[in-house]
Parts: C-alpha cells; sequence; structure tokens
C-alpha cells in the first residue's frame, strides 16, 4: 500500500504478537492489565460490541452523554495506557461503539490525567441512522437476510444502524502513528487484521494472508472462549477446578496470515486443537465466511499442535471481498413480560392447561389483547424424582406488547390473582413485576460502495473506502470455490443459498427421503474411555438463528460421526429445537467437523425472544449429550 505524505510505513520484523482483553461489554475487567503485564505483546485488542451491545448503547445514550461507548475500556485504559506508551504496544479497540468521539476524548482524559500525550485515532462511518430514509427512497430495501422483509415498515422505529466496517480505516490509522485506534462498528476480527496488515504491508488483494488473520481473530475475538471457557473438554485443563478463570489468548500472525495461537504463562485453561477448533465453529455459518475485505475459507483452514498451550492456524485461503457488507439494525420492538408457574407432581399436562386458560380468562381482553404471545411447556420434571425441584416443571408464558401498562402489571397482576385459585402446588418463580423494553435485530446487507470509513487523527480526517464491488470473472471464481453442503441424497430437494452454496432447507420430509440412499451406520469407534471424550460442541446465536458446532477429536471418531450425524439425525436428536424450522448442513472436514444452523430458532434476536437461553450457549451441550446417549445406547442394543 502507498503510504499516504505524512504517513510511515512499519517495516516487518517478523510475526505481530496481538493480544485479547475482552471477549464482549461486561467481560472481567483486568484483562488489558493481565494482557499487558503478564508477557511481551505488540498490540492489544479486545470485542466490546455484539448486536445486543448496541442496542443496550442506544438505551444507554439516552440516559448519560457518555453513554454511547463500552466504558469499561476507559477503565482498562486507565490501569495500562502508561505501559503501552512505554513499551510502543499499540491499542486497536471497538469499544467505540455509537460514539467513538467521545470514548476518543475520554482515553485522552485518561492520558492528560497520568501526565501524558496519546494520539488516538477514531474510526468511523459505520452509522447509517441518519441515512436509512435517503437509502430505502433510493431503492436500498435493507430487506432482513433472514426473511426477507423490506425495512421501509419498521424504518420510524430503527434506533441504531451500523455498516460492518473492515480493517484498512485501522491499517491507515496506525500508519498515520496512531497509539491508540478507537473504533465504531467493525468486524471482531477487523481489530486483529487491521495490526496485522498494518504490520506486514499487505494489500488489499493479499487474499489467503488476510483470511489468515479472520481465522486468528475469530479465534481470539471472544477472549477466554480460546483457552478453555465454554469448552465441551473442561475438565481436562488446569486451574479451572480450583476456580482460577483461563487465561486470556493472544494470536502470533506470520506475514503468510498463519497463526499460532497461545496465552501467556502461568494462567489458567490451555490452548488446545480442540479449544481452537471449537472456538473456530462458533458463531458461523456456511464454511465460507464473509468479512467485508475478504471472504476466508473455513473447509480450508488447518489446526495443529505446535507445542504446550501452543496452536498453529494455516491453510485459510481468501476469495475477494464480497460486493455487500451486512448491516446491523436494532429497532425497538415495545414491551416484554414473562411469568413462569411451577408445576409439581402429578398430571402436569392437564395442571398447565387449567393455569393457561383460567390466564387468559383473568387478563383483561385475554391473550387477544396482546401484540403476541407465547406459551411453553417444559418438562423439566422427573416422574420418579426424589426431591421436589426435580419433579417440577414450568410453565413460562410471555406477552410482547407496544403499551407498556398492558404488558406490564396489568399481565402480571392477573397471574398473582391465580395463586388461591388454580391448581394444587401453584407457586411463581417469577413476582409481578413491570414490563420491560426490548429490541429486534434486523440484519441486512447493502452495497459495500455505499460506506465510507473515516479516519480522524488529531485535526486531520480523511477518507478510506471500503474493498469495491466483486467483478463477475471473480465471482464466478468465488462460486466456483465454495463447497456445497454434503446434504445426503438430497438433490431432489436442495436450492442455492446466499453465496452459492448448496443447503438442505427442508421441513417436511420423512426419515426415509433423508436417509434413503445412505449407507448403513457405521460402527462406533473403539474408545475405552467412551464416545464422550471424543465428541465436542459449541453453540451460538447467529442473528436469529442459532449455529451448533460438532467436532471430533480422531480421525476414527470423525469417519463415523461425519456419516452418522445427518440433519435428518440432528432433528431426531432435538426435535423441539428443530421442528418447523429450516436446518443447514455444513462440513468442515479439515477440522473434523460439522456445522449445523437451526434457522429461526432465536426469533428476532436475543433482545426479543424468550427462550430461557436466549443465545442458544447451552444448545451445543444438550446435543452432544444426546448424541453420546443416543448412539452409545443404540449401539448396546
Amino acid at each position: 500500500m502507498t503510504p499516504s505524505p505524512g504517513q510511515t510505513v512499519r517495516t516487518p520484523s517478523g510475526p505481530i504478537r496481538i493480544a485479547n482483553c475482552s471477549g464482549f461489554y461486561g467481560d472481567r475487567l483486568d484483562g488489558a492489565l493481565e494482557m499487558v503485564e503478564g508477557g511481551p505483546i505488540d498490540v492489544l485488542t479486545g470485542d466490546w460490541l455484539a448486536e445486543l451491545t448496541m442496542y443496550v448503547l442506544s438505551r444507554t445514550k439516552q440516559r448519560r452523554a457518555d453513554g454511547g461507548y463500552a466504558r469499561t475500556f476507559v477503565y482498562q485504559m486507565s490501569q495500562v495506557l502508561t505501559t503501552c506508551l512505554d513499551r510502543g504496544i499499540k491499542v486497536v479497540s471497538n469499544a467505540g461503539g455509537l460514539d467513538p468521539h467521545g470514548c476518543a476524548e475520554a482515553v485522552r482524559k485518561v492520558a492528560r490525567a497520568a501526565g501524558r500525550e496519546v494520539s488516538v485515532a477514531i474510526v468511523d462511518g459505520d452509522d447509517l441512522i441518519d441515512r436509512l430514509e435517503v437509502l430505502t427512497a433510493a431503492g436500498h430495501s435493507l430487506s432482513n437476510i433472514d426473511t426477507g422483509e423490506p425495512l421501509g415498515d419498521v424504518v420510524d422505529r430503527v434506533v441504531t444502524a451500523n455498516a460492518y466496517l473492515g480493517c484498512w480505516g485501522i491499517v491507515e490509522a496506525l500508519e498515520a502513528g496512531a497509539d491508540v485506534v478507537v473504533t465504531g462498528r467493525v468486524t471482531d476480527a477487523a481489530v486483529v487484521m487491521g495490526p496485522a496488515a498494518w504490520h506486514h504491508g499487505w494489500a488489499r488483494d493479499d487474499w489467503d494472508a488476510l483470511a489468515g488473520a479472520v481465522a486468528a481473530g475469530h479465534v481470539i475475538e471472544c477472549g477466554a472462549q480460546a483457552t478453555g471457557g465454554n469448552y465441551s473438554f473442561f475438565t481436562e485443563l488446569s486451574g479451572l477446578a480450583e476456580g482460577r478463570l483461563p487465561g486470556f489468548p493472544w494470536a502470533e500472525i506470520a506475514a503468510d496470515g498463519s497463526s499460532v495461537i497461545s496465552k501467556h504463562d502461568g494462567t489458567a485453561g490451555g490452548v488446545t486443537v480442540g479449544t481452537v477448533t471449537s472456538q473456530l465453529l462458533y458463531e458461523i455459518g456456511e464454511p465460507t465466511y464473509a468479512n467485508p475485505d475478504v471472504m476466508s475459507r473455513f473447509d480450508t483452514t488447518t489446526v495443529t499442535e505446535e507445542g504446550a498451550d501452543r496452536v498453529r492456524i494455516s491453510g485459510t485461503v481468501g476469495l475477494p471481498a464480497p460486493p455487500t457488507t451486512k448491516v446491523a439494525i436494532n429497532y425497538a420492538g415495545g414491551w416484554r413480560n414473562s411469568m413462569a408457574v411451577g408445576l409439581c407432581g402429578l398430571d402436569i399436562e392437564a395442571k398447565a392447561e387449567v393455569v393457561t386458560n383460567q390466564l387468559w380468562a383473568t387478563v383483561a381482553g385475554g391473550r387477544d389483547a396482546f401484540d403476541e404471545t407465547e406459551t411453553r411447556l417444559v418438562r423439566t420434571d422427573s416422574p420418579d424424582a426424589t426431591g421436589n425441584e426435580a419433579a417440577t416443571a414450568w410453565l413460562r408464558v410471555t406477552v410482547w406488547d407496544d403499551d407498556e401498562k398492558r404488558a406490564g402489571r396489568a399481565f402480571s397482576g392477573a397471574a398473582t390473582e391465580l395463586a388461591l385459585s388454580s391448581i394444587p402446588g401453584f407457586y411463581a418463580s417469577t413476582p409481578p413485576g413491570s414490563a420491560s423494553a426490548y429490541g429486534v435485530y434486523w440484519p441486512a446487507l447493502i452495497p459495500a460502495s455505499l460506506i465510507t470509513q473515516r479516519v480522524t487523527l488529531g485535526d486531520r480526517s480523511w477518507d478510506v473506502p471500503m474493498p469495491g464491488a466483486v467483478d463477475p470473472e471473480d465471482q464466478a471464481a468465488l462460486d466456483q470455490h465454495i463447497d456445497g453442503d454434503d446434504i445426503d441424497a438430497m438433490d431432489a430437494h436442495a436450492s442455492v443459498g446466499p453465496s452459492g452454496v448448496t443447503v438442505d432447507h427442508v421441513t417436511d420430509l420423512t426419515a426415509d427421503d433423508l436417509t434413503a440412499d445412505d449407507p448403513a451406520d457405521p460402527a462406533l469407534p473403539n474408545v475405552p474411555d467412551g464416545l464422550a471424550s471424543l465428541i465436542g460442541a459449541r453453540s451460538g446465536d447467529k442473528g436469529g438463528s442459532a449455529n451448533v458446532g460438532v467436532f471430533a477429536r480422531s480421525d476414527e471418531a470423525w469417519h463415523w460421526l461425519q456419516a452418522w450425524l445427518t440433519t435428518d439425525r440432528l432433528r431426531q436428536l432435538a426435535p423441539a429445537e428443530t421442528d418447523g424450522l429450516v436446518v443447514h448442513r455444513y462440513r468442515l472436514d479439515n477440522l473434523r467437523a460439522l456445522n449445523f444452523v437451526i434457522v429461526g430458532l432465536l426469533g428476532r434476536g436475543v433482545a426479543q425472544n424468550s427462550r430461557q437461553d436466549t443465545q442458544a450457549k447451552s444448545l451445543g451441550e444438550f446435543i452432544r449429550a444426546r448424541i453420546v446417549h443416543e448412539a452409545t445406547t443404540a449401539s448396546a442394543g
């Protein structure tokens, strides 16, 4: 890249070590101190943003002037900024949220309080809230990626609209001499890609190198999830049983984009092929992972152990940047309230029916008084339980409405009135309370050419264009390189997905339709310690969908898993989670992994859905346990 006047380009002297100190807004506050003081690093990064976070920041911003950015990042800077300046450690953070300029000024105040000067650059251009009406009027529908609905119907209720920016604004900010770079909504991996591209002098079309940095960024973006947090085989890792928390990760990225993932010596947890594989599978869809700067083929990625707590990521193939970028939109959905009634002992379903009917008879206007309702009977009870709680099922009723009072005590008060007039053993776990506001997540795509990143450093500002649209030849090459889903004898029922990927979206086929051409189930691998020791899982949210990645820890187990765990079998294992929903299955052979996407399981996003596990964090462990139980039971029978 040719530098602009006054810019400097760093001469690469080897890999660059980029450390993560935060996986979300609310992560532990000692992360930055741990990474700066625990060992050598070149760059300190972290992730403070998510779709839900942007909605939360919008509400906080309404109440206080400094509510638009992650103030925990500023606190962490008060702990480490002087040390970073002394050691030449760059800081790159997306903590700017909805107010990156305010966040940057807060960092400057931290420096001034310490008697230091700091060069803070801002990267923005992501906020589209003031452009929505112009964009829709110009024919950009900003249709919901999941539902196809146009934004026009709810545009007047939108509270946040932020395009996902890539890494090149960060690159230019570092080239211009910034000590700290504060951004708005960039992709989670961009805070890692930017320093790597700056350090190594990558060009915009160094696709493989950029894709490798995406893989590294994706692994460390969620902090301790790469070092043993949320890991199926947590009992194998050091320190966790004693109450210690796993250390934060760092990525040492080489000039070719390959990386080594590790953590500081002496910290708990571990970095293994399993922890890295697990995080690579987190919150992904099809194997070709979209980023504004490059399309990364995770199905080409190889993960290998290099030593204790050192895992190499290599081989990730990059394809030209897509012509569109994602826009994360949140709009004010209205008000929500829930009640939960314990149902214990005999006649659980009859008790649920009585409570439900009494509730709607007691609430003014009944069920039809609300915009939306949901009644869910959760059978957590055991018929021969030896304790009261183990014999209890739960009836959960949720209402959504535009009227705060109607969804508030008008609903919860009516539920409370049933206490002495309903089923035997009636008790509620939710006291009568007010409704809470909720947001609706709306993912959309927009031509990248309409987005311009803007870098501000001191009294200078300049524009950095997003990667241009993909030309027809490059798009054809992209489509050719993306492998289709390995649907089992499903050609007659297949359709083409958003990036040319063939996916199984059938919801009404019989088991015979799905497995007619399959060979007989393979024999279980010979595992002395049981199948549970070889099959791991990781799950999470993808907007209104949930992803479940399942991986094997041996070639023998993978041979069995990829043949046994079909889309149809997943439906059998998790019927409540898949009933009536689209399910996609993808293979990542190099990782010995399958990834499933259950479309629509999480409704209209984390802030709106009423599931107990709103982000599907536990879904992977549920399915893993079901895989182990069903496979071993069938084998024993």
